[in-house]
């Protein structure tokens, strides 16, 4: 068996954060830039995930804490989505994103990891971002400074109608 070694995960595995760390960020708007967060409307923000599966990696969340989207109004699931159409747009045109994956893990036996916040996925992806390594040695390169794509983000979100 092979094994890659990835200390940075330790942080989120040993979190020892007592609550909800999407409420945490609801409640605490000061600290956007410390949270990573890009932008936020009256429903929602857009979060980058900070344990990413690829460069970009996004997350749509709304300001509620609710386990499942039949909980949502339709207020809120519309600007939801609303602001999921509009990240891929940017991400696309600005970022040169050459296709998205967008998905959800509802409960904790889907995949979810924060399965009491419902919130969605924005993943870019670009041509040949899986290459040999990935092939060969089951091993995914992080090609990109997560700061200075955090700051190219928020930048281009400044824009955002």
């Amino acid at each position: 068996m092979d094994y890659m070694y990835a200390p940075w995960r330790g942080e989120y595995i040993n979190n020892k954060e007592k609550g909800c760390p999407f409420c945490n960020i609801v409640n605490n708007s000061s600290k956007d830039e410390e949270h990573h967060v890009l932008y936020r409307t009256k429903n929602c923000f857009l979060v980058m995930n900070k344990y990413p599966y690829n460069p970009g990696h996004l997350m749509v969340v709304p300001n509620l804490h609710k386990d499942s989207i039949e909980d949502l109004s339709s207020e809120v699931w519309l600007e939801m989505s609303t602001l999921v159409q509009k990240t891929v747009k940017l991400l696309k045109e600005k970022l040169g994103a050459n296709g998205v994956n967008i998905g959800m893990n509802l409960g904790e036996c889907a995949g979810a990891s924060i399965a009491e916040h419902v919130h969605f996925h924005i993943v870019p992806r670009w041509r040949k971002d899986t290459n040999f390594i990935t092939t060969i040695a089951s091993t995914r390169v992080y090609s990109t400074d997560f700061e200075k794509l955090y700051i190219k983000l928020r930048d281009l979100f400044l824009h955002v109608e």
